[in-house]
This record gives structure tokens, C-alpha cells and sequence, in this order.
């Protein structure tokens, strides 16, 4: 079986509309990955749903996504 080799990516990752939490600069392989990581270490405050939005950039590239974190599931999805 061939071994998958997982890249890691540098991302610069900040809370939205939060200027408590600052910009992080965190290695992952993808931007989702990146986004949960931020959570997980940052611990930004979630909304009434539960949730934290965060902004998520490729800093090779420059892409930017924003996703939507839900605490109960850990599940990330664009926001939107």
C-alpha cells in the first residue's frame, strides 16, 4: 500500500470580526485543517449558535477562505 505524504501549508488564521484574538500563523495541510487548529489553540468565543468564524489565508498563494466552526461537532464549513 502507498504511503500518502501529507503536505503542510502555511496559513495565517484570525477570528472574524474578533480584534481580541489576532492574526496566528499556523501549518497544516489544508485550510480546513488550518481553521481547527486555530480553534484548538486559540479558543476564539463562540456565537449564540455555538459556532466561531474564522478567515483562513494561504500565504504562498494568497486564497482565502472563511469557514464557520461548530463547537459541539468540530465540523468546519464555508461560511456563507
Amino acid at each position: 500500500m502507498a504511503e500518502t505524504l501529507e503536505i503542510s501549508r502555511r496559513y495565517s488564521v484570525h477570528a472574524h470580526q474578533d480584534e481580541r484574538h489576532p492574526v496566528r500563523i499556523v501549518e497544516e495541510a489544508s485550510f480546513e485543517a488550518a481553521a481547527i487548529a486555530y480553534v484548538e489553540d486559540f479558543h476564539p468565543p463562540a456565537d449564540a449558535d455555538g459556532e466561531i468564524q474564522v478567515l483562513v489565508c494561504d500565504l504562498a498563494s494568497g486564497h482565502e477562505h472563511c469557514f464557520r466552526i461548530d463547537l459541539d461537532s468540530g465540523e468546519a464549513e464555508p461560511c456563507g
